[in-house]
């Protein structure tokens, strides 16, 4: 057989069934894919020819982090709001001062291509350097054709200028602009018939969201969006039951959805139409912790029903200004008592399903991209175990060795 790569001495958490653990173990890339993987000892006649050969030194190998909900594009932060509330400022003084999503969709409005490029990149730079070798990132703060189309611009060169695969999601419906104040349906005219069409027809979305909640857009809007993205053959997922149940989960499980997101209010019959579609429930704890939510998702009805739960940081300026994987997996697991199973299942295997990519990433199986993290650890528990500590010594992608990654001074990655 000959090899690429052969990554030697790991222990191989596969994330099939479980943690899939393979001790001493092995690992063999060809053309940027598996080709060979199991006991060390059991390595094919001629894998030690491989053109390298890596010594991975005891550490655990598992496939390339997922985060699979970000809001990572945008232009400018919220410190100033989150200063002011925590000196007495309600929600309400904070809108009428202009703050708000809106005082992000002004600054990502202004930003030009590659100032909210030079914005994003430490960002998604932070998450790289924690084993993420997928990102899901959405539009949603441009609220305008071309500044939409900005955004998303944007992420397709996220993943040419750092080694990460980019999934980029088409979010107009995250918020009324203020040029169609009063006229959401008109707004929702707009993206079925301009904003949508157009995107798609770019190549700039490789799937449709929506936010269905008493301050976002109702269950009929929505599915009109759905509607318009249906027929331009790209598959949906949900911002859902965050804030209230709008029985958003059963609507994004009817259209066969990806995801289904958030999820705090979630009822019965949200779970059982997502069982029944196979939509992942992406968990989203550092909005919950932001927020000083209460409510938590219902992870035991979720766990009971057999519904895939996926874990992201939802990093965005205003409600979840996370850039650590590692974090989201600690928080999901305290915070919702997943188990570290479950949480490192969250940003692998179901995070893949999350993305629609399953067949490409997410596990260590023959056949699927090379994407590696190398962890100096002792068990896949300790992933979610610490705080604050990284101790991800290496990452591949598509079977490409990339160190730690740091920032230059120009705000660009170097590998």
């Amino acid at each position: 057989m000959a090899l690429d790569l052969l990554i030697t001495h790991v222990h191989l958490a596969t994330m099939v069934d479980g943690y899939g653990e393979i001790p001493d173990g092995a690992v063999g890339v060809k053309d940027g894919r598996i080709a060979w993987l199991g006991k060390q000892a059991d390595a094919p006649r001629g894998a030690r020819g491989a053109r390298v050969e890596h010594d991975g030194g005891g550490c655990w190998l598992t496939p390339g982090l997922i985060d699979c909900h970000t809001h990572i594009v945008h232009a400018g932060n919220r410190s100033g709001e989150f200063e002011a509330r925590l000196n007495g400022a309600t929600y309400e003084d904070i809108a009428r001062a202009g703050g708000g999503i809106m005082s992000t969709v002004r600054a990502t409005r202004d930003a030009s291509e590659d100032e909210l490029l030079r914005q994003s990149l430490p960002r998604v730079a932070s998450l790289l350097a924690e084993g993420v070798t997928t990102i899901e990132i959405k539009s949603g703060y441009g609220l305008s054709t071309e500044a939409e189309a900005k955004m998303l611009r944007v992420a397709r060169r996220v993943g040419e200028e750092l080694p990460v695969r980019v999934a980029t999601t088409f979010l107009g419906a995250h918020a009324l602009p203020p040029e169609f104040a009063g006229r959401a349906d008109d707004y929702i005219d707009e993206i079925c018939e301009r904003m949508l069409p157009a995107l798609a027809a770019q190549g700039l979305a490789d799937a449709v969201d929506a936010f269905c909640e008493r301050i976002g857009f109702s269950h009929a809007q929505t599915e009109r969006v759905f509607n318009a993205a249906k027929k331009l053959g790209l598959p949906v997922k949900l911002h859902a039951e965050q804030l209230s149940d709008q029985d958003g989960a059963a609507l994004v499980a009817r259209f066969g959805g990806l995801s289904a997101d958030h999820l705090e209010h979630l009822t019965q019959g949200g779970i059982d139409a997502m069982a029944t579609a196979g939509t992942v429930a992406v968990l989203l704890p550092g909005a919950y912790y932001f927020l000083r939510d209460t409510t938590p998702p219902p992870v035991a009805a979720l766990r009971a029903a057999g519904v895939k739960m996926a874990v992201a940081t939802d990093c965005n300026p205003g409600t979840s200004p996370m850039t650590s994987i590692l974090l989201a997996m600690n928080m999901a697991c305290t915070l919702w008592r997943l188990t570290p199973q479950e949480a490192l299942a969250g940003c692998t295997i179901n995070a893949a399903h999350a993305l629609g990519l399953q067949d490409e990433i997410g596990t260590l199986e023959v056949g699927k991209y090379a994407d590696f993290a190398l962890w100096q650890i002792g068990r896949p528990a300790e992933l979610s175990y610490g705080i604050g500590f990284n101790p991800c010594s290496a990452v591949l992608r598509g079977g490409e060795l990339n160190r730690r990654k740091l920032l230059d001074s120009d705000q660009h990655a170097i590998v």
